[in-house]
């Protein structure tokens, strides 16, 4: 399993992300955690992520797992067709739900066994740890966007056994809500890593 986990955007191992991905350089760029905001904002920080990754050296594109919901058959042979899934942040648990109502949460390990990489940051890399729990007290729970049920899923796509805590002592806006966040993960004795703003982990195995 090929795993590049980073607090935001990029983080500070670009060029071993270029290196962990094969010759297929056709990349997904997931951003379904900002399907709360309004179309421009929305398009805009598309841009940012389709740009980060050209500058890269990659090719990609957008894919939008709201064109999948209640079709995982066909989103499992369009993920096979990539070499990278870039998922961006936002809210974990509107990115959570999408990955149930697309079956992404599904077909996600069977995607990765073809030596596909998961990357992202953020919510991307909360939602990759067992449980969600927490998190509500640094993303909205209840924000609900037009189109998806009001259901929070509360489990994580399980992909790495421990929560990972974003933006720890960073200069992020949701740095000081996510000490509530590592506070809650020590109460209830929650496996956990932090990760600062620039910070990245890699699982190449």
């Amino acid at each position: 399993m090929k795993l590049y986990l980073t607090s935001y955007q990029l983080g500070s191992e670009p060029k071993k992300l270029v290196a962990l991905v094969g010759p297929n350089k056709k990349v997904a760029v997931i951003c379904n955690a900002i399907d709360g905001l309004n179309t421009a904002d929305q398009d805009e920080r598309l841009r940012r992520e389709i740009t980060a990754m050209t500058n890269l050296g990659f090719l990609p594109e957008e894919l939008d797992l709201r064109d999948y919901f209640g079709k995982p058959g066909e989103l499992e042979k369009q993920l096979n067709t990539y070499g990278l899934l870039w998922i961006r942040g936002g809210n974990v648990f509107i990115l959570r739900k999408a990955m149930a109502l697309s079956g992404f949460d599904k077909i996600i390990r069977n995607v990765l066994d073809k030596n596909i990489v998961y990357a992202g940051y953020s919510a991307a890399v909360c939602v990759a740890g067992p449980s969600l729990h927490g998190l509500e007290l640094c993303d909205e729970e209840k924000l609900v966007p037009k189109g998806y049920p009001a259901k929070t899923e509360w489990d994580g796509l399980n992909l790495i056994a421990y929560v990972i805590a974003p933006h720890y002592q960073s200069d992020h806006p949701e740095s000081t809500m996510i000490n509530d966040v590592v506070a809650y993960f020590k109460e209830k004795t929650i496996p956990y890593k932090t990760l600062r703003d620039g910070q990245t982990i890699i699982v190449n195995n």
